[in-house]
């Protein structure tokens, strides 16, 4: 079997982005939890955007809308003709939330830099700058909406009751059983602890080395199919807690391992877990 990603396009090396700097048709996007980090010092040109408050709807829980997400990039001065290089904090996680979003409103070149932030931090020859990039504001339309890359809590439930998808729950062990509801240091969003009936529990952090880069086309397949039993014949949601976690697992299924079918539940534990009714495995 061939040790290719299915489709490593939309991979870039840190390397690849230090030598394209100057490239005009790129446009460099860090996506932080806390923009903070941006502030004390990020790759130059990069734009900051907050996961948070720019990304997500600020009044229901929902991404921002397809008008909003037009607004956002206009004002950054992407246009749809750009090559988006995503990167950030916490391996990528925010980071592939963000390359989700762009793809969920139908961005045609939008690529992770592999590793994150902290690779390229971890590299002395890479540089970092204060300066904020003011790139002049564009006219941005999105082509329509791919809703086939999310799911929603309809077809989890159809999901749960059909027994025929992969759920993938990418939480660590101790959120999956129920002995914690959140991460240490995360407040706990949901009245009951557990997993969704059928998941598998395959946690995000299995399918990246320690310097935060992706792991071989091999040992993912070994991890995912193999080991974990996720049948790349079914369709697949991913889910975690907020729906970052789970972006990154839903970009390793469907552009790394190329499985058909990989759906983001980005309303994840925080939405089923306080669902009157829904049913739960713990062990």
């Amino acid at each position: 079997m061939s040790n290719t990603y299915a489709h490593p396009e939309v991979l870039v090396s840190t390397d690849w982005v230090k030598e394209n700097l100057n490239n005009p048709n790129l446009r460099l996007v860090e996506i932080d939890v806390d923009t903070k980090a941006y502030d004390a010092g990020h790759i130059p040109g990069a734009i900051g955007f907050n996961w948070q408050t720019q990304l997500q709807d600020q009044v229901g829980r929902d991404i921002i809308s397809q008008a909003e997400f037009e607004k956002l990039c206009s004002d950054s001065g992407i246009s749809p003709e750009h090559t988006v290089i995503c990167y950030g904090d916490n391996n990528n996680w925010f980071a592939a939330y963000g390359f989700w979003v762009f793809k969920v409103y139908g961005h045609r070149d939008v690529r992770l830099m592999n590793g994150g932030r902290v690779k390229w931090l971890n590299e002395s020859d890479k540089p970092l700058t204060t300066d904020k990039p003011q790139w002049p504001a564009v006219t941005y339309r999105s082509p329509g909406v791919d809703a086939s890359l999310r799911a929603l809590l309809p077809e989890v439930m159809a999901a749960v009751s059909s027994g025929k998808y992969n759920l993938v729950d990418v939480r660590s062990p101790d959120e999956f059983t129920g002995k914690v509801i959140a991460p240490p240091g995360m407040s706990e969003t949901a009245q009951r602890g557990g997993h969704i009936p059928g998941a598998k529990n395959v946690p995000w952090s299995t399918a990246v080395n320690p310097d935060g880069t992706f792991k071989s086309p091999d040992e993912l397949r070994s991890i995912y199919l193999e080991q974990k039993g996720v049948d790349p014949k079914k369709d697949t949601i991913a889910y975690c807690r907020i729906g970052e976690r789970s972006s990154h697992t839903w970009f390793v299924l469907k552009y790394l391992l190329g499985l058909n079918n990989v759906k983001n539940y980005d309303g994840s534990w925080t939405e089923y877990g306080n669902l009157v009714g829904a049913p739960i495995e713990k062990p």
